[in-house]
């Protein structure tokens, strides 16, 4: 769930590596799925910007889902508390339904819950969102946005994120190459992060990785993760603005 959404980390070839897992033991005849997933990651991108400040973070979560299509789950990561003033922890609630529209078109529909438990102020919120994948040959597409409308710990401004990702292995190798696009329009734009005071608030992201299981659980990511911000020129938000890349190991259960 969290592939979908953050950086593509999301959101980006971090979030997929690190976010996808398949269900490992069942309960009630397969009613019931549980499936657990943890991941190091050399940086915490969240839709381009790092929330560890160009440092490693570790990173899990678990996801319960029934054969109806409904879930929940949660997912949390280590932050660098200097450079996104959330404190040092991140933790996310979510619950949504996903369903099979035909045999190559998918939908997603949830609700995700941001939880900083360490930071001060009032930086929770909440964000809907849902997406669309379709299997066009080799290749699995997927398009999907995630809107906050105004809450207190948003200084009452919304913000919305569109984005598309694909993905798909190399015939004859163990390797999938993964690619993501994003666009932000809002409060959560780069901008700020900035202390530049423009009217602009949007921005986009992008990524474009490779992924490879290299032994049991156990899988392996690079990618190439990008932002765009003006704030890219400026030496004190480099680690956190500036194009990089991320390596991931990652395990699935």
């Amino acid at each position: 769930m969290k592939t979908l959404l953050r950086g593509a980390i999301a959101a980006s070839l971090l979030a997929s590596s690190a976010l996808v897992a398949a269900p490992a033991f069942a309960q009630d005849e397969s009613e019931i799925s549980v499936s657990a997933n943890v991941a190091m990651v050399t940086d915490y991108r969240f839709r381009g910007v790092s929330y560890s400040g160009g440092d490693f973070a570790i990173q899990g979560g678990v996801d319960i889902a029934h054969s109806s299509g409904f879930y929940i789950g949660t997912w949390a990561s280590s932050l660098e508390p200097t450079s996104t003033g959330y404190g040092n922890t991140e933790v996310d609630l979510y619950g949504g339904y996903s369903g099979a529209i035909n045999d190559t078109v998918s939908f997603d529909v949830g609700l995700l819950y941001y939880m900083y438990p360490s930071a001060s102020g009032d930086t929770d919120y909440y964000e809907p969102y849902a997406s669309v994948t379709a299997a066009l040959g080799p290749a699995e597409v997927t398009a999907g946005l995630a809107y906050a409308w105004e809450q207190d710990s948003t200084a009452n401004q919304d913000n919305l994120y569109l984005y598309t990702d694909i993905g798909f292995g190399v015939p004859g190798t163990p390797v999938t190459i993964s690619g993501h696009l994003g666009y932000t329009d809002g409060v959560w734009s780069p901008e700020t992060y900035s202390d530049f005071g423009t009217d602009d608030q949007t921005a986009f992201d992008w990524s474009i990785g490779a992924s490879m299981a290299v032994f049991g659980p156990l899988e392996a990511g690079i990618s190439y993760v990008g932002v765009e911000a003006p704030s890219n020129d400026d030496i004190r938000f480099g680690p956190v603005m500036n194009d990089t890349v991320v390596a991931t190991l990652s395990a699935s259960f």
